[in-house]
């Protein structure tokens, strides 16, 4: 055991005792290039609204910025990138030695960072008088961290600061190494060379969602319902990170994305540590609130929100004070662009034409689709189920009539003015009048692509109402019994009005007796029938359960 500690401590002996050379750090210029994909939140179910909140979608940014370095090692800050950045999907394209290691620093410039950064180091600290108004300035050096307390030194002893019952205020000459504003990426790299180069930076971001909102307006009523109407679409993109993306390739991905990670869980966004101070209460409960209270006026000619920054124990880096600005006059209206879809393998992606800047905390709104003449049928819907154990004897002579539901209905293809993907959003639908466009109703669209049948649910009309009626006698689902029913239309509108009746489930009943061949349309059996204005019909079919 002796022979073996001997030759390890000759081996440790041997060993080089020069450290190893720190890396240069490098800051990467602000982003020259940016694109911005938002995608929507893969959780978010038909209909349901977009979180403005906590958005739980997410976007694919790609940075160009440029880089000068050394020969050797060295260590790149990217300063800027999004707070909801994941960083283990980041990818840095264009290096000349490709990388060594990835960091996400963690800690922005804050006053608890900032107290952290300087310990140990000197600082001033200034005191007010509030009998007098002088301020008195000293220096001091900062003994404890921002975890409690801060205390510190100067030249009558250790202090804890906001606990000597004077407005105090702390100016730091400089902001300590390694802190920022802005959330930061690094990475460690090996240019042998050195140089000048562009690289591209790109990553996934929590925090980003959109979605769509249609407006359609009617223009024209024609015979058997037909209607031509406008159709006009916004994309909504919701950044809720707090960096902007500033003239910005920007896209959105329409569809829904087979995603099983946890974006936002993963982009653990760095925070801003407050600092937050406390001492004992000076006097008595009896006396009252231990703050002093300023009245707001000038006092001893001292500038009053200055001093009551002091008071709160204000925090400050040293720098020129810059005169307050006139506003800027409103910019003009910016002119409409339109998104252009383009296909991504079995998504939609819809690019803007023109560079947009992409709001810290804020909302986009882009056009996407704007048709001005699509045709449709508006159609009035009536639900003759033989199930329904409400309907109404058809010998009754008096039958109660109830709403019928209004349904736009067109097809997604070039014929009909549209032949677009229609991501899913919702939808307000105007009608024109004497006093301008008044809105007649609301209503959420699916995904509908390309060459699909589309319906716009308008609620009720109380103009054109529909009975349904059967026979009592035997029983209607009894296999191979054909049974009579019937329906009573009525149309109190000035225009002839198509009512489409649904008559039963294609996959249990067979139909016959009908005015027209029945139609299939979701499984479900119907018939379109034409009630002139101001009258009532009456229609009659057969139906029987399959066996």
């Amino acid at each position: 055991m002796r022979g073996i500690a001997i030759l390890l401590l000759s081996g440790a002996v041997s060993l080089p005792s020069a450290p190893l050379a720190a890396r240069d750090v490098v800051e990467a210029s602000v982003a020259q290039r940016v694109a911005v994909t938002v995608y929507r939140d893969p959780n978010r179910g038909e209909g349901d609204p977009m979180q403005t909140q906590f958005p739980q979608g997410f976007a694919m940014i790609s940075e160009t910025r440029e880089v000068q370095l050394p020969p050797g090692e060295s260590t790149i800050r990217f300063t800027g990138v999004a707070e909801g950045m994941v960083a283990v999907t980041a990818i840095v394209t264009g290096l000349p030695g490709g990388t060594i290691e990835k960091n996400r620093n963690a800690d922005l410039l804050s006053p608890a960072a900032l107290v952290d950064g300087t310990l140990g180091n000197r600082v001033k600290i200034t005191r007010l008088n509030p009998g007098s108004g002088e301020a008195k300035t000293e220096e001091a050096v900062v003994r404890t961290r921002a975890d409690g307390g801060l205390v510190l030194q100067t030249s009558g002893g250790f202090e804890a600061v906001r606990c000597s019952g004077l407005p105090e205020k702390l100016t730091f000459s400089s902001i300590p190494g390694g802190l920022s504003a802005q959330p930061v990426f690094s990475l460690d790299t090996n240019s042998p060379q050195g140089g000048t180069y562009t690289v591209t930076l790109t990553y996934l971001a929590s925090g980003f969602d959109w979605q769509a909102h249609y407006v359609g307006t009617f223009l024209e009523e024609q015979a058997r319902g037909k209607v031509k109407f406008g159709l006009l679409s916004w994309l909504t993109l919701l950044n809720d990170n707090g960096q902007s993306f500033a003239d910005a390739e920007l896209m959105a991905v329409a569809g829904r994305l087979s995603v099983v990670s946890d974006f936002d869980a993963m982009s653990e966004p760095p925070q801003g540590k407050p600092l937050r101070l406390a001492c004992f209460p000076f006097g008595s409960t009896a006396a009252g609130s231990p703050v002093p209270y300023y009245p707001p006026t000038e006092l001893y000619g001292y500038d009053i929100e200055m001093m009551k920054a002091m008071e709160d124990g204000a925090i400050v880096v040293t720098g020129s004070r810059v005169a307050a600005l006139a506003p800027a006059p409103p910019p003009p209206p910016p002119a409409v662009m339109e998104a252009r879809e383009e296909q991504l393998g079995d998504l939609k992606l819809y690019r803007v034409p023109a560079p947009v800047t992409v709001n810290a905390k804020g909302l986009k709104q882009v056009a996407f689709l704007n048709k001005d003449s699509v045709e449709g049928t508006l159609l009035y819907a009536a639900y003759c189920l033989a199930e329904h154990s409400d309907m109404l004897s058809l010998a009754q002579p008096d039958w109660l009539l109830s709403p019928t539901g209004m349904i736009l209905e067109t097809k997604n293809d070039e014929k009909h003015g549209l032949g677009v993907a229609l991501p899913t959003g919702g939808i307000s639908v105007f009608e024109p009048s004497a006093r301008g466009d008044l809105l007649l109703a609301e209503d959420w669209l699916r995904d509908y692509a390309k060459g699909q049948d589309v319906e716009i649910d308008l609620g009720k009309s109380e103009l054109v109402r529909a009975a349904c009626g059967r026979e009592i006698s035997g029983s209607a689902a009894k296999p191979g019994v054909w049974r009579t029913l019937g329906a009573r239309l009525a149309n109190a509108r000035s225009n002839p009005v198509m009512v489409r009746v649904y008559l039963g489930a294609e996959a249990t009943e067979q139909i016959r007796g009908t005015r027209s061949v029945p139609k299939v349309k979701d499984g479900s059996y119907y018939i379109d029938v034409e009630v002139l204005p101001g009258s009532t019909q009456e229609i009659r079919w057969q139906r029987r359960a399959r066996g």
